[in-house]
C-alpha cells in the first residue's frame, strides 16, 4: 500500500508505484532539471521554422506566415484554423502550445472541476520528480463526487488547518484573474503556416500572497456520473483535453480529403488514404496499401538516419486482402505465360526489375545479381528508360499486385465437423439447437457471388471419451458410425466414405443430425474431455485423405488442463505475468502438425467456463482459426452470434497450406515478423496453415550498408496457398519506394494508425517472453526519444521548451500509444479475466490496420434522438473517446471491433425511448446485453440499420450492450472512453501527452 504523506510535504512518486502504471521509473541521468521551471507564461505564437522544402510528388510546397490573429474564446476552438480545413494543403507539424507555470510543477493540480481551497502564503520548496507518473492502477474507482472538495498539499493527504474554500470563477477564456485585461494573454495562430496549433491553455489564477502564477481551466462543477468536468475527463496539470490533437479530426480531414476519389498507387507514391477513409484504389505499378502499408513512405539511406528517427522501418502485409466494389478486380496469368522470376532469390517479376542489354537481361533489386531472359520471353526494350515494348500488356511488368495461376492442383478442401456428446453435453440441452444450425447451414450453402459450392467434400464425426467417425458414403443405406477406443495412437479404419460430396451426403448428415440429441451418455465426464482429442481425430482424416480444410469443433464438457500448461493462479502477485501468454509445448506441436497439413480449427466453445481451467484457444488461433464462446445458448442474443459465426466461417475466402515469403532490397534485411503464427528460423518466411482478408503481418527491417537514393526500395510479398477447389495460386504485391537522406523526409511520411498496428502486433507478441511493465516502459521510451529526435533534428532552435511539435501525419500518435499501453492485456485492472486478455490478445494479432486503429480507438457516434430529422446516422461523424462527449441528454453509440455498446443519457426525452426500445420510462430500460425490438417507426430502423451496417464490418459477431447512465455497466464504457483515466489505472490521454512532451525535452538536456 502506498504511505500517504503528510500536508505540506513533497510528494515524489516512487519507482513501484511509477512502474504499475507502465511510466519508467529512471530519468536520465544527470542533475533534476524541470524545462518548464522557468516559464511563467509560454507564448502561443507561432516561431517560423527554418527549414529546407523537399519536393515530392502531390505534396505541397513549405510556407511560413508569421502574421498572428487573436483568438475569440465565443467563436470555435483555434485547431479547426483556415490552415487544416483545406483538403488540398499538407501541413509538415503539429505543433501543441502547452501552457503551464512554475507552481504547476511544484505541486499537482485537482481535478480542474473540483473547487480550489487557499493553502496559505507560506513557500514551499519546489516540487521535483525523478519522472512523472500518474496514478496507481489499484486506484481504480473514483468515488461519487461529494462537494464540496478540498484540494491539499499532496493528493488523499490530510488536510491542512488553514485551508479554505474558494469559489470557482468564471473568466474569459486566456485571461489573467486578478490582473487588468490588457495582460491577459491571446492565443494565435498562423492562418498559412505549415504548423497547426493546438492551444491548451488554461485560465490564471493569482492567489494571494503567492508569488507564482496557477493556471486553472473554467470549468463549472456538475452532477452526472459522466460530465464534461468529469474527473476521468481531466488533466492533472490543468490541460484542456478538447483542445489537443483529436484522432477524430485527423480522420474527418483524411476523409475530406480521399472520399470519392481514387488513390493512384505507383512507385515512389507518396502517403496514401487512412485505412479508416474508404477510397478506390488504382494499381499502377505499385500494390494497393490495403496489401502493403509502409511504415514511413520515405526510406533513410542509412542506418544512422534510421536510427536517429526511434521509429520502426517496416510494413504491414495483408497478403489476401479483398478488392473492393469499385476496384478492379486482381488480374490472374497462367504461370507458362509469365516471365520468368529472378534465378538467384526466387523473387517474383514485377515493375521493379531493371532491363539491361536491349532486354536480353534483367537487374534483381532484392538480389542486386542479373538473370537471363529465356528466348520464350524475351521483347526487346525502349525509350530512355529501358521499358519492355509489352510492358502495358503483362501484368507482371506492369502491375503492383498479380496472381499466377499453377497448373498443378491438389485436393479440394474438405469441412469436418465434430460435435461433442459427452455426459455434460447431452444434459446442456442445446444440441438439437446446434444440429438443426448446422443442417441448416449445410442446407443453403452459397457463395456470396451466386455460385453453388455443394460439391465441397464433408465430413462428421461425435467424440466423448472416444472418437465416433460415420461412413457417409452415398452406396450405404445409411450412414455407419465407427468407434475408436484406442486415442492414444489413431488409426482410421476406413478411409473412403469418411468425406464426401455434400451433395451426395446431406441426407445421411440430415439423419445422424437427427440421431445426436437422442444419443445416451456412455461415460461420466466429470473430469472433463481433452480439445486435443478431437483435433488429432480430424487431423487424421484430413493426412489420410491427403487434403486441408477447416475443423469445426463444437465442445461442451469442462477443460482439461494441458500438460505443460502453466497455471494463471497467483497472475497479480507473480513476478512472472508473461507465462500466461505462453502455449504449453503439447499444443505447439499440434498445431505444428495442423499448419503442414492446411487444418485451420475453429473451436466453438458452448459452455463458457470464465474460472479454471485451461485456455483452449491455443492451437484455433496457431492454425488461422478462432475460439467462439457462449453461455450454454440459452439466449436468444447467444443463438443468433451463434448462427451468424457459423455462416461465416464456412463462407468466408480462405487460403490453405500458405507459405509467405517476404522480399526487400539488398540493402534492408528483415529482422522481424509479427503476428498469429508459428514462427520458424528465417524472419522472411512464413507458414500458416490457414488464412483469409483480415490477417495481417508486421514486417520489421533494417539496413545491411546504405541504400541507393536513385533506386530506391522495392519490398514484395509472395503467397502462395491453396483454394478453395484445390487451385495452387501465387499472389505477388510489390511496393516501392523512395529514400531520402534527410531525417525530416522519414518523419514526415510515417501515419499514426500504421505504427499503432506495427507496435501493437510486436509488443502482443513481446509478451510471450518479456514482462508487461518492462514493455509498457519501452514503448513510452521509444515514443518519447522520437518525440525528442524529431524536435532536435527536424525542428528549429525558435521553438519554446513549452511547445509540443509533432509532424503533420503523427498527430494522433500519443493518443494511440496510450490507449495501446493502457489496455486490457498489458495493463490488467481487478476485474480482468485471463482467459479474456488471451484471447484479446490472439484477435488483435490477427487484425489488419483498419480494425485495429478502431479496437485502440473506437468511434463514438452521436444517434438522433427522433426519426423526424433530415439525416440519418452517419457512421463517419464520430465524436472524441472522452466522457466529456457524452451529453445526459443524447444517444451514443460505440463502435469497436469487439464490442458495441449504445449509450443511453438519463435526460433522454421519453417520446425517444418509446421509438426505440418501446417503453417509455428509463428505469425500466434493459441494461448489458439487449436486443433493440423491431419497432415501425424511422427511429428504430435507422439505427437498426446503423448497427446491421457495423456488425457486417466486423471481423466476429457481436452482442448488443446496452448501458445507461449511472449504472452500474458503465464501467464497460469507461474502458473504451480511452482518452480519459481508464478504470485499470492507465492515465488519461491528456496527462499521457504532458508526460511525453515534457520527458521528450528531458532528452535534449
Amino acid at each position: 500500500m502506498m504511505d500517504v504523506p503528510k500536508a505540506n510535504q513533497s510528494q515524489t512518486p516512487s519507482q513501484p508505484w511509477a512502474g504499475q502504471n507502465g511510466w519508467s521509473p529512471a530519468s536520465p541521468q544527470g542533475a533534476h532539471y524541470n524545462p518548464l521551471l522557468s516559464f511563467q507564461h509560454l507564448s502561443l505564437g507561432s516561431p517560423s521554422d527554418q527549414r529546407t522544402c523537399v519536393g515530392h510528388q502531390q505534396a505541397s510546397s513549405c510556407q511560413s506566415d508569421n502574421t498572428t490573429y487573436p483568438y475569440n474564446p465565443h467563436h470555435s476552438p483555434p485547431c479547426a484554423s483556415d490552415a487544416e480545413q483545406s483538403g488540398k494543403q499538407v501541413n509538415p507539424d503539429a505543433r501543441v502550445s502547452l501552457m503551464v507555470s512554475a507552481s504547476s510543477h511544484e505541486r499537482i493540480l485537482p481535478p480542474c472541476s473540483l473547487p480550489l481551497t487557499n493553502v496559505g502564503t507560506q513557500p514551499r520548496p519546489p516540487f521535483q520528480m525523478h519522472f512523472y507518473s500518474p496514478y496507481s492502477p489499484y486506484q481504480t474507482v473514483s468515488p461519487a463526487f461529494q462537494p464540496p472538495y478540498i484540494h491539499q498539499e499532496s493528493l488523499n493527504g490530510p488536510q491542512s488547518p488553514h485551508q479554505k474554500h474558494l469559489p470557482i470563477s468564471s473568466p474569459s477564456f486566456g485571461q489573467c484573474v486578478g490582473q487588468s485585461p490588457q495582460f491577459s494573454p491571446q492565443p494565435s495562430f498562423n492562418k498559412e503556416a505549415p504548423d497547426i496549433h493546438y492551444h491548451a491553455s488554461p485560465t490564471l489564477q493569482q492567489h494571494p500572497g503567492r508569488t507564482s502564477t496557477e493556471f486553472v481551466t473554467n470549468t463549472v462543477v456538475q452532477d452526472g456520473s459522466f460530465s464534461p468536468q468529469s474527473p476521468n475527463s481531466e488533466s492533472r496539470y490543468g490541460l484542456d483535453p478538447e483542445l489537443l490533437p483529436s484522432a477524430v479530426k485527423v480522420m474527418a480531414d483524411d476523409r475530406s480529403e480521399w472520399e470519392g476519389k481514387v488513390f493512384v498507387s505507383k512507385p515512389f507514391s507518396c502517403v496514401p488514404p487512412l485505412a479508416t477513409t474508404s477510397c478506390a484504389i488504382e494499381d499502377r505499378g505499385s500494390a494497393s496499401p490495403f496489401a502493403i502499408r509502409s511504415m514511413s513512405y520515405s526510406v533513410p539511406c542509412d542506418g544512422q538516419t534510421a536510427l536517429l528517427s526511434r521509429l520502426p522501418l517496416g510494413a504491414l502485409v495483408t497478403p489476401l486482402t479483398e478488392q473492393n466494389a469499385e476496384e478492379k478486380p486482381l488480374t490472374v496469368i497462367k504461370e507458362s505465360e509469365r516471365v520468368m522470376s529472378c534465378g538467384w532469390c526466387g523473387a517474383s517479376m514485377c515493375p521493379a526489375m531493371g532491363w539491361q542489354d536491349c532486354g536480353q537481361r534483367f537487374y534483381c533489386p532484392f538480389c542486386g545479381k542479373l538473370s537471363e531472359v529465356p528466348w520464350q520471353h524475351y521483347q526487346p526494350t525502349k525509350g530512355v528508360e529501358g521499358v519492355r515494348v509489352d510492358k502495358d500488356q503483362r501484368p507482371e511488368l506492369s502491375m503492383g499486385s498479380y496472381e499466377i495461376l499453377s497448373p498443378q492442383k491438389g485436393e479440394p478442401a474438405a469441412l469436418l465437423l465434430a460435435i461433442d456428446v459427452s455426459a455434460s453435453a447431452l444434459r446442456g440441452g442445446h444440441l438439437e439447437f446446434t444440429t438443426q444450425q448446422i443442417l441448416t447451414l449445410l442446407t443453403s450453402l452459397r457463395r456470396e457471388d451466386g455460385v453453388d459450392v455443394t460439391d465441397i467434400r464433408v465430413g462428421l464425426m461425435t467424440y466423448d471419451s472416444k472418437i465416433h467417425l460415420y461412413d457417409l458414403s452415398p452406396a450405404l443405406s445409411r450412414p455407419h458410425m465407427l468407434v475408436i477406443t484406442e486415442t492414444e495412437e489413431l488409426q482410421l479404419p476406413v478411409r473412403e466414405g469418411l468425406l464426401v460430396t455434400l451433395k451426395d451426403c446431406i441426407d445421411g448428415i440430415d439423419s445422424v443430425l437427427q440421431l445426436i440429441p437422442q444419443f445416451g451418455p456412455e461415460s461420466d465426464d466429470s473430469d472433463g474431455v481433452p480439445i486435443e482429442l478431437p483435433v488429432k481425430a480430424g487431423l487424421a482424416v484430413l493426412q489420410a485423405l491427403n487434403c486441408p480444410g477447416k475443423l469445426l469443433l463444437f465442445h461442451t464438457a469442462p477443460l482439461i488442463e494441458m500438460a505443460h500448461a502453466n497455471s494463471s493462479s497467483g497472475f497479480f502477485g507473480s513476478n512472472k505475468p508473461k507465462s500466461i501468454f505462453q502455449p504449453p509445448e503439447s499444443a505447439i506441436s499440434l498445431a505444428n502438425q495442423c499448419v503442414g497439413q492446411g487444418c485451420g480449427v475453429h473451436l466453438f466453445l458452448l459452455s463458457q467456463q470464465d474460472v479454471g481451467g485451461a485456455w483452449p484457444g491455443h492451437i484455433p488461433y496457431l492454425t488461422g482459426g478462432a475460439l467462439y464462446t457462449y453461455s450454454h445458448l440459452e439466449g436468444e442474443l447467444d443463438r443468433e452470434r451463434f448462427s451468424t459465426d457459423l455462416k461465416r466461417i464456412v463462407e468466408t475466402n480462405t487460403g490453405y497450406k500458405a507459405e509467405l515469403r517476404i522480399f526487400v532490397s539488398k540493402d534492408l534485411r528483415v529482422s522481424g515478423c509479427y503476428g498469429l503464427f508459428i514462427p520458424s528460423p528465417s524472419p522472411d518466411q512464413v507458414t500458416m496453415a490457414t488464412l483469409d482478408g483480415f490477417t495481417t503481418l508486421a514486417v520489421e527491417l533494417a539496413h545491411s550498408r546504405p541504400v541507393d537514393e536513385t533506386r530506391g526500395v522495392s519490398l514484395q510479398a509472395v503467397l502462395s496457398y491453396s483454394t478453395q477447389t484445390g487451385e495452387r495460386r501465387t499472389r505477388v504485391h510489390t511496393l516501392t519506394l523512395r529514400c531520402s537522406p534527410h531525417l525530416e523526409d522519414t518523419f514526415r511520411q510515417y501515419q499514426a494508425q500504421t505504427l499503432l498496428t506495427f507496435y501493437s502486433k510486436k509488443i502482443h507478441c513481446a509478451v510471450l517472453e518479456r514482462p508487461l511493465q518492462e514493455l509498457r516502459e519501452e514503448l513510452q521510451t521509444e515514443v518519447t526519444q522520437a518525440l525528442a529526435s524529431y524536435r532536435k533534428h527536424c525542428c528549429s532552435s525558435s521553438v519554446s521548451a513549452g511547445q509540443l511539435v509533432l509532424p503533420q501525419y503523427l498527430r494522433a500518435l500519443p493518443v494511440y500509444i496510450n490507449s495501446l499501453r493502457k489496455s486490457e492485456v498489458l495493463l490488467p485492472g481487478l476485474r480482468s479475466s485471463v482467459h479474456s486478455r488471451l484471447q484479446q490478445r490472439c484477435q488483435v494479432l490477427n487484425m489488419d490496420t483498419r480494425s485495429t486503429s478502431t479496437h485502440f480507438y473506437p468511434l463514438l457516434l452521436p444517434l438522433p434522438l427522433s426519426g423526424d430529422n433530415s439525416t440519418s446516422p452517419n457512421p463517419e461523424k464520430t465524436l472524441r473517446c472522452c466522457a466529456a462527449s457524452l451529453e445526459p441528454s443524447g444517444l451514443y453509440l460505440v463502435h469497436a471491433p469487439l464490442t458495441l455498446l449504445l449509450w443511453v443519457g438519463t435526460q433522454v426525452p421519453s417520446s425517444t425511448l418509446v421509438e426505440l426500445f418501446n417503453t417509455s420510462c428509463f428505469s425500466s430500460l434493459p441494461s448489458g446485453e439487449t436486443k433493440l425490438p423491431v419497432l415501425d417507426n424511422p427511429l428504430s430502423i435507422n439505427i437498426r440499420s446503423l448497427i446491421h451496417t457495423l456488425n457486417s464490418q466486423a471481423p466476429c459477431a457481436r452482442k448488443l450492450w446496452v448501458v445507461k447512465q449511472g449504472d452500474t455497466c458503465e464501467e464497460a464504457l469507461q474502458r473504451h472512453l480511452v482518452e480519459d483515466k481508464s478504470p485499470n489505472g492507465g492515465a488519461s490521454y491528456a496527462d499521457f501527452l504532458y508526460h511525453l512532451h515534457v520527458n521528450s525535452v528531458r532528452f535534449l538536456q
